[in-house]
């Protein structure tokens, strides 16, 4: 149970600020310009269950294709961590990620703009991918692997209830509101990351210490 809670604290603060559901407001009121509020709730729905479907599935073959690739999970960290880093950096100068937001892309997918670019790779991008699969890989326990799943769902589900409530939220923030709560979660993304990049270089380091020293 001591181990439980501060692993779900972990999962959920990282997938919520990599999900970023405060800051795809305004680009889904964008997206979305025009549509009457049925149509958005539709929108909304098949982007979050897409996009939950998609992180599962990456979840849980994730070590599979490690083994298939001959990648080690410790170089996916630091990969990751890379990933994380840039969009968080990018949040913290209140401006979006290009892995998260293509012009081109919303133009070119907009006859179904809830799997492209809203549910890919706008709240299941590669950031949100790489903390999946490293976390599962951390989750060593059942009990573990069940409070990751139950988190991802939870935030997928909390992220589907903003966005519906998305036009009143953001006139209630306001333009200043919104930036700072962007900053915000990306100043929290850049801990993890950071975290999560020493965590996968530091057994690297210790095998070529030891390999050195034999």
């Amino acid at each position: 149970m001591e181990d439980l809670l501060p692993f779900a604290l972990l999962c959920f603060t990282s997938f919520f600020t990599l999900t970023n559901p405060l800051g795809t407001m305004p680009v889904f009121l964008t997206m979305t310009n025009g549509m009457e509020e049925r149509e958005r709730r539709t929108v909304v729905r098949r982007a979050t269950i897409v996009s939950f479907i998609t992180l599962m599935v990456f979840t849980f073959s994730g070590q599979f294709l490690f083994k298939f690739f001959g990648i080690s999970s410790n170089g996916f960290r630091i990969a990751g961590g890379f990933i994380i880093f840039k969009i968080g950096f990018d949040m913290l100068q209140a401006r979006y990620s290009s892995a998260k937001l293509k012009k081109e892309e919303v133009k070119t997918y907009a006859d179904d703009i809830s799997i492209t670019p809203l549910a890919i790779p706008m709240l299941c991008g590669p950031g949100a991918i790489a903390n999946a699969i490293v976390l599962m890989d951390d989750a060593t326990t059942i009990a573990l692997k069940g409070v990751l799943i139950g988190v991802i769902a939870f935030v997928y589900f909390l992220t589907f209830l903003i966005l519906r409530a998305s036009t009143r939220l953001v006139s209630l923030l306001g333009e200043m509101g919104n930036n700072v709560m962007m900053r915000l979660m990306g100043l929290i993304l850049m801990v993890i990351a950071v975290e999560c990049f020493v965590s996968g270089l530091r057994p690297i380091l210790i095998d070529i210490f030891r390999q050195a020293t034999t």
